[in-house]
């Protein structure tokens, strides 16, 4: 019966005739309230999988995602088809952040579509506590594997939230999963191992090849590639926004109708580059891996690569933007070991010194009274010099370790103003008891000229309530459209459910954690480099590192259209760091900044040019000195600094 009902809705709701590869097993296993994981090539049909079951089930669909391009396409689509969709993200106003509450709270909300960021906020755990959610969908879902290629703590993370929230089902989405990687999802959402469907990931309409090429050969070369082929819709990927910027420059300069996008842009830039891209046939986008997530465009003819990708998996997602419409589309990468260094440097910029992980352990485990604790990851991250994701991720491998839990977050300060007329006409609208609540309320905060501020402890003890009191109520006026309230100072609460045994132990586990960590991420790039020398089909090659084998060749890669293995052209060896680092300058910045560049990492991170809090707060990205190795490999240029350590 369920499968009738579905199929009734694919034709009349959303036009098509029949399911997908995979789509059917899907939707049959969450209409039969079981949770499913898709692992879908790019582009072949994920959405449709949560899509079309919330329209039979009863509830809101809560769809998590970290691409707001994909939100905004996809809810447009739906309310185009009379569909009540919505999302929840930083891009919108608080009128439509009220908006959304009101809807989700009358029960005609179909899905809403959010950030995992979103579950950091109180007030929307609290309205979704409230909320009947029958799906919870996660797309992007490798995320949630700690040995996946985009480990995010947030996702680790949403796992317990959805079964805190008591979602009925929940539905994993990836295009890109190694089988440990589909293993960790599918234990990490209780998902049986017949209810993941993996269709496979040969594309037989993409062309691959791979160049081997020097550095200063391929700028022209991408040049000739663009001029020699038919015009067609192409992405051309970059790592570093400057190299965007330079590239899509030069192919201005020659004629061909190119644009930067990165990250760097404004939200507004970037939407402008995006339509342009999107409307054309022949134009070309010059971009970080910031573009194309969540954009559903069919007719790309080439996906070129002028810089190494990360992993397979960012290859194989970024090349499965070509070709979604079926047609023959060319994917050519161009292959240097100069990029190496550069890739490498994300993964070690990541990792924090043996000495912010040890005072990080005594700020959490020293004071044996404390059962509870609530931080500012803001203000760790300044102190101990780790990136903000970073210090996530040490916070969820000590939950890992059984020593901590995680609470509900909270912040430490709000702010509001009238939405309308005064505050004293707010209060006016209320009873008398309720106005002489909330005015003892207001009381409690600092008004200036416009805002009013406060600490809800603060006011709850002055006011003799519960804090939970306050924030309803702020809530409560918020919804009601009287006041525009905004969180300040988030703060994330943990509970501490045993010490370590050893505290020296636990460091040496976790700074084993994160070299694993840069190991894993370092072969990563050099699959990369082995993808493009293999003595074989490579598009075989590819596909095997995901599960799937193939015994047939392809036909359609450069092994198998030129017959050879390829090598990749030897590296100029560079001068000797002491040529180019005076390593007495970098003793005096050393011992002017000793909590930016105290140690050898975080010397070797700032001569490699990778930013950290310390070095970005104390404006060290400025000096001569900052990047000068930012073409060696970050193992060679830490061995430098420990050698004899600057500063000492």
């Amino acid at each position: 019966m369920e499968t009738i009902k579905a199929r009734e809705v694919l034709s009349t709701r959303f036009g098509f005739p029949d399911f997908r590869p995979g789509q059917e097993q899907v939707v049959r296993a969450l209409l039969s309230g079981r949770s499913a994981l898709a692992v879908f090539p790019t582009g072949a049909g994920k959405s449709l999988c949560y899509q079309l079951p919330a329209l039979l089930l009863d509830g809101v669909t809560v769809v998590v995602s970290p691409l707001i391009a994909l939100m905004k396409d996809q809810i447009d689509a739906l309310v185009g088809q009379g569909i009540d969709a919505a999302r929840l993200d930083s891009s919108i106003g608080a009128d439509e952040v009220r908006d959304v509450s009101d809807r989700l709270a009358g029960g005609g909300l179909k899905l809403l579509y959010v950030a995992p960021e979103r579950f950091n906020n109180e007030r929307f755990l609290d309205q979704l506590e409230r909320t009947k959610i029958s799906l919870f969908a996660v797309d992007e879902a490798h995320c949630i594997s700690e040995w996946g290629h985009n480990f995010r703590p947030d996702y680790l993370k949403l796992a317990v939230r959805a079964r805190e929230l008591g979602a009925e089902r929940v539905l994993a989405l990836t295009a890109t999963a190694t089988p440990a990687v589909v293993a960790d999802i599918c234990a990490g959402f209780e998902i049986a191992e017949t209810d993941a469907v993996v269709t496979g990931f040969y594309r037989s309409n993409l062309t691959l090849l791979t160049t081997p090429v020097r550095a200063s050969e391929r700028e022209q070369m991408l040049i000739d590639r663009l001029r020699e082929q038919e015009a067609g819709s192409t992405i051309v990927y970059v790592t570093l926004q400057r190299t965007a910027l330079r590239v899509a420059s030069l192919l201005a300069a020659a004629g061909l109708p190119a644009r930067p996008y990165h990250a760097g842009m404004t939200p507004e830039d970037r939407s402008v580059t995006q339509e342009w891209w999107m409307a054309s046939g022949r134009n070309v986008v010059v971009a970080t891996i910031a573009f194309g997530m969540g954009i559903d465009k069919a007719d790309v003819r080439y996906v070129y690569h002028l810089n190494l990708p990360k992993g397979l998996e960012s290859y194989s997602q970024e090349i499965g933007r070509a070709g979604r419409d079926g047609a023959p589309s060319i994917c050519e990468l161009f292959a240097c070991s100069d990029d190496v260094p550069a890739l490498e440097n994300f993964t070690y910029g990541d990792t924090p010194t043996r000495e912010a992980l040890a005072a990080l352990l005594d700020e959490v485990f020293s004071n044996e009274n404390r059962t509870t604790f609530a931080v500012s990851e803001y203000e760790l991250s300044g102190r101990f010099d780790v990136r903000p994701l970073v210090l996530r991720t040490v916070f969820t491998y000590l939950e890992l370790e059984g020593l901590l839990r995680q609470g509900t977050p909270f912040y430490a300060g709000y702010s509001f103003r009238p939405a309308n007329g005064s505050l004293e006409e707010i209060v006016a609208a209320f009873d008398v008891d309720r106005g002489d609540f909330l005015r003892r309320l207001i009381e409690s905060g600092k008004t200036g000229r416009v805002w009013t501020s406060l600490d809800p402890e603060a006011s709850a003890l002055a006011l003799g309530e519960e804090r939970s009191r306050i924030v309803a109520a702020l809530g409560h006026l918020e919804q009601r459209g009287s006041i525009e309230l905004r969180g300040a100072d988030a703060r994330q609460r943990y509970a501490i459910l045993a010490r370590p045994a050893s505290t020296v132990e636990l460091l040496e586990r976790l700074v084993e954690r994160f070299a694993l960590r840069e190991q894993a991420e370092a072969r990563r790039i050099q699959q990369v480099i082995s993808l493009v020398i293999n003595d074989g089909c490579q598009v075989n090659a590819l596909v095997a590192y995901f599960g799937e084998q193939r015994d047939v060749q392809c036909g359609h890669c450069t092994f198998c259209l030129g017959g050879v293995a390829k090598r990749l052209p030897e590296r100029a060896p560079p001068p000797a760091i002491d040529d180019i680092v005076d390593r007495r300058a970098l003793a005096d910045l050393a011992a002017a900044q000793p909590g930016a560049l105290g140690v050898p990492r975080q010397q070797a991170r700032f001569l490699c040019g990778i930013t950290s809090p310390a070095t970005s707060r104390a404006k060290l990205t400025r000096g001569e000195l900052y990047g000068v190795t930012a073409d060696r490999h970050f193992t060679d240029v830490l061995a430098w600094c420990a050698g004899e350590p600057a500063g000492v």
